[in-house]
């Protein structure tokens, strides 16, 4: 079978649901697994729907916006007399059952189940659509194939289990399933991390034996550097398992981190191709040449926070405090993306997704001094060139640089 991911980009209306099956009839729909996110940024506004309810404000009305939001695409696509308009009703009814019966205080617990019905909600919707004109498909319920552990919001996949219960589907068949979902051995949702959908994807593509893996974008595949932030970008043709995995570890927004290293093991080659031009042949991720063409790639990730760590006495920064140090990183799921050290301090450049942060600062404020910068850039740059390292570093405040033979690194006040 071929995997096809498509994401919320690629169904943010009408238009672009009506896109899809454009695509699938144009590059076939026979044996395929198709993985599909939410639609446009109602992954989002689920998550500002928990932030609500944990903050004690009426969520009803924000309730009745998400379901209009879903209702105006759907409209557009079905006759009012289509079942769709139903089962759509039953996800937003259960959402609000779960609000009210709703007793854990987890705030993890809560968000996996609640921000998970974007993918229900979407898959169904285009599933139906598809099948109204004349592509036939069996949605799953991607719960019952995905088994993982109780670590909500960042579950580790049970891949015994998953490979065990994916391997019964079919081969022949054309399947529409959620991404970024799984489910735990007490029937709870659980989501793989934020874009995890790439991941999911590549999960069925192992547990399948799959021919490839393609993750539609709007953009013309991989390419040197993000159009948002850098001007005069360049498709990549080609990038190997390994430098895939170093740009997406570096923070390259187009393949989710954890998606190549299940690809890599049974070498199925991973396509990035534009929805938007099928002429295109994008990008392949596969064994060969580290990179084609060889150009300086350029990564930034924003909304990064400096920490400086230097002992009260002037003492030596020695190997446990640095173990002790990532073991409280590890506890509170904060990323570190960069570290340094000298013989008295210790650097560190993280992302706190979760919003740990401070609970974290708590830990160490009568055993270390800290010097904490927050909003802060962080510039990556593999493959440098002087002019590469001139165009990032000049110009800027920096506060931390870091070397090596193929990567480059800037943390930098904005």
């Amino acid at each position: 079978m071929k995997v096809y991911k498509f994401g919320g980009a690629s169904i943010k209306d009408a238009a672009s649901v009506k896109n899809i099956a454009t695509v699938l009839k144009t590059v076939g729909y026979k044996n395929i697994l198709m993985v599909v996110s939410a639609m446009g940024k109602t992954t989002n506004t689920l998550e500002r729907l928990v932030q609500m309810y944990f903050s004690k404000q009426d969520i009803d009305a924000s309730i009745a916006q998400i379901a209009q939001d879903h209702l105006q695409i759907t409209t557009t696509l079905f006759l009012s007399t289509h079942s769709i308009f139903e089962e759509i009703d039953v996800f937003f009814s259960d959402i609000k059952i779960f609000f009210q019966r709703n007793k854990s205080p987890s705030y993890d617990f809560v968000y996996d189940q609640i921000v998970s019905f974007g993918e229900l909600i979407s898959t169904k919707i285009i599933s139906e659509y598809l099948r109204l004109i004349g592509i036939e498909n069996e949605w799953l319920d991607v719960r019952d194939y995905i088994k993982t552990d109780v670590n909500y919001r960042q579950a580790n996949v049970d891949w015994q289990e998953t490979a065990k219960r994916i391997g019964i589907l079919k081969k022949d068949a054309f399947y529409v399933t959620q991404g970024f979902i799984g489910s735990d051995f007490n029937g709870f949702t659980t989501t793989l991390g934020r874009e995890g959908s790439d991941y999911t994807a590549a999960i069925f593509a192992w547990c399948l034996d799959g021919e490839s893996q393609t993750i539609w974008k709007d953009v013309p595949g991989v390419l040197n550097a993000d159009p948002r932030y850098f001007s005069e970008t360049k498709l990549l043709q080609q990038l190997s398992y390994e430098e895939a995995i170093e740009l997406a570890y570096y923070g390259a927004s187009v393949i989710h981190p954890k998606t190549l290293q299940p690809l890599q093991d049974k070498s199925i080659p991973l396509y990035v191709r534009s929805f938007l031009n099928l002429k295109q042949p994008g990008t392949s991720v596969k064994k060969g040449p580290m990179l084609l063409p060889m150009l300086p790639c350029y990564i930034l990730k924003k909304n990064q926070v400096l920490l400086s760590f230097s002992s009260k006495d002037f003492a030596f920064i020695a190997e446990h405090n640095i173990s002790e140090i990532f073991k409280i990183f590890a506890e509170f799921a904060i990323k570190v993306n960069l570290m340094q050290s000298s013989a008295i301090s210790f650097s560190v450049c993280i992302e706190d997704t979760f919003k740990h942060l401070e609970h974290f600062l708590e830990k160490w404020q009568n055993q270390y001094r800290m010097r904490i910068s927050r909003g802060v850039s962080l510039y990556t740059l593999r493959h440098y060139d002087a002019e590469s390292m001139t165009k990032i570093s000049s110009n800027k405040n920096i506060l931390l640089r870091q070397l090596t033979t193929d990567t480059a690194q800037w943390v930098v006040e904005e």
